[in-house]
């Protein structure tokens, strides 16, 4: 099957089409883990995105279906050097190929990703337009010109729950604790990571009020990761307002933004982003560098925190750029990075969410 990738500024590349026919519209952002695809391609995170591998072959172990990060894949697309035909692997129940088939989603390989990163990298993220069953690049190009940019699509209704929910954590502690986490496109393991400490987790949704959150009676409010421009995610960051110096506060990725705007600072979208399995962050406090999971286009300005009452608490090494931010009097604190890995190192899994087990007053 032919198929053909378009960008806004006129790039047109061409290749073999697999998954599904059809026309799908989205930014074209890297990453440069090469194991992982399963659970990048199901984190919510990339919806509104076509995802491109920088490592050339993908597919090579199959699909499992058991590393799954939600109920499907979220990203729009694929785009790959090569996907592999005929993988082998114990646990492997069907080939990249047919995950992106039964997903209703296209992909494109044959193509040259190094260019298309490096493209990337200098010119920053675009819109793009992957077309499964055509080769009209022009077609491609225009349709990516056409599309809304990501801070001007509302994503996070696209992949949160649509109706709350709770789970019962199967460890037994003295004083359980109860989490309400707001979903603004949960990973899977997230929820694991929490349960993992004895503490009860109730799932509501990106647009839940505050008022009904409290009704949930929380010793912690949780904001997880999710797509597009914090700017977007209104309940929630009014949901932090009203409970920050009421109940510890704790997020990761689009919920650090998110938490990071409700106090004051600002946010900005990076140049092409941070999108991979080995982001070095610095922990300021112990002056230790962690290898660090990450999926995500915008960042919390460092200036803007001056006049807010956050402080920094990590840097990417990279860039310089915020990994973690805490509050100087409240109990609230974020990372930007992905502690609860899958895929990607667990050097952080078990120092955040200790910490913030102990913001309850939980004893790990």
């Amino acid at each position: 099957m032919s198929a053909v990738i378009g960008l806004e500024d006129g790039t047109i590349v061409t290749g073999t089409g697999f998954g599904a026919e059809g026309t799908v519209c989205g930014e074209l952002v890297f990453t440069t883990q090469y194991t992982g695809y399963e659970e990048a391609l199901s984190d919510p995170s990339y919806k509104g995105q076509i995802l491109m591998f920088t490592y050339p072959l993908i597919g090579n172990y199959g699909v499992s279906d058991e590393c799954f990060e939600s109920d499907g894949v979220k990203a729009e697309g694929l785009v790959v050097r090569e996907a592999c035909p005929d993988p082998f692997h114990h646990s492997s129940k069907r080939t990249i190929y047919k995950l992106m088939e039964d997903e209703g989603k296209p992909g494109i390989a044959g193509v040259d990703t190094r260019m298309l990163t490096l493209n990337n990298r200098e010119h920053g993220t675009m819109r793009a337009a992957l077309i499964n069953g055509s080769d009209d690049g022009e077609a491609a190009v225009q349709l990516a010109r056409e599309q809304p940019k990501i801070s001007n699509i509302d994503l996070i209704s696209k992949v949160t729950c649509n109706e709350a929910y709770s789970v019962k954590s199967k460890v037994n502690t003295v004083n359980k604790k109860h989490v309400v986490l707001i979903d603004l496109g949960m990973k899977a393991h997230i929820m694991d990571s929490l349960l993992a400490r004895g503490m009860d987790v109730t799932v509501v949704p990106a647009s839940t009020p505050a008022s009904a959150i409290s009704d949930y009676e929380p010793d912690l409010l949780f904001l997880s990761n999710g797509p597009g421009d914090p700017q977007n995610a209104i309940e929630a960051t009014k949901a932090v307002n009203y409970f920050a110096s009421e109940l510890p506060i704790a997020g990761i990725c689009l919920g650090h933004q998110v938490i990071s705007r409700a106090m004051g600072a600002d946010t900005y979208k990076l140049k092409f982003g941070h999108r991979g399995a080995n982001q070095p962050v610095k922990d300021l406090s112990s002056s230790i560098v962690h290898i660090t999971s990450q999926n995500h286009g915008f960042a919390v300005d460092n200036d803007s925190l001056e006049a807010t009452d956050l402080y920094t608490t990590e840097l990417n090494t990279n860039d310089n750029t915020i990994e973690g931010v805490a509050h100087r009097d409240l109990d609230i604190l974020s990372v930007q990075y992905h502690p609860d890995a899958h895929p990607g190192p667990q050097d952080t899994e078990k120092r955040f969410f200790d910490k913030i087990y102990r913001m309850t007053g939980g004893d790990k």
